[in-house]
């Protein structure tokens, strides 16, 4: 006797209907939290006609599109469950859809790549924080440091732009932070 369309299903009936082996189908519950067959006594699980379309779409996800358990996790985040249900039950125009977006995220992705970076943007007070004084004088191998216009003969003071002190008080910051990592791994 057939079910009708509606009625739950078996670990057993999914596994020949989806042609997965049943350790299959528990691994993938524990990989995909949106998987939830109904539990009844006895642990026995009982799949609703949704999750069995979601099953299925995943299984195309996996097998057929290629992707990896973490793709097709993160697929599920951003699309949501609906997203794998329909692919499932064979609407691929959702699964287009989603390609076409990531297709044009990328192409503006690289179109932001080829822009010239922008100079961060430093307020007022900003530009007057410092970390701290340097203990001795650099040679100016960088154009900084060395002496100071009133130490070189005949040069005026020459000053840092808002742009360069904020990358240089950036530096400073990853260096801090790098030596606090050596200090712990000491």
């Amino acid at each position: 006797m057939e079910k009708s369309p509606d009625a739950f299903r078996t670990i057993s009936e999914v596994a020949e209907e989806l042609d997965l082996p049943q350790h299959v189908l528990r691994f993938w519950e524990t990989r995909f939290s949106q998987i939830k067959p109904m539990k009844r006594g006895g642990g026995r699980r009982y799949y609703r006609p949704n999750d069995v379309d979601m099953l299925r779409g995943i299984k195309h996800l996996l097998y057929e599109e290629g992707y990896t358990i973490k793709g097709v996790q993160k697929l599920l985040r951003e699309n949501g469950v609906q997203f794998a249900v329909a692919i499932g039950t064979g609407d691929m125009s959702a699964f287009e859809e989603m390609t076409r977006k990531n297709a044009e995220a990328a192409k503006a992705t690289h179109e932001e790549a080829k822009r010239p970076a922008r100079q961060p943007v430093i307020a007022e007070a900003e530009a007057d924080m410092v970390v701290g004084e340097a203990k001795a004088r650099g040679k100016g191998i960088f154009g900084i440091g060395g002496k100071t216009g009133e130490e070189s003969e005949g040069s005026e003071k020459s000053e840092l732009s808002r742009e360069n002190r904020a990358l240089l008080q950036e530096a400073l910051f990853d260096l801090l932070e790098c030596k606090r990592l050596l200090d712990q791994s000491r």
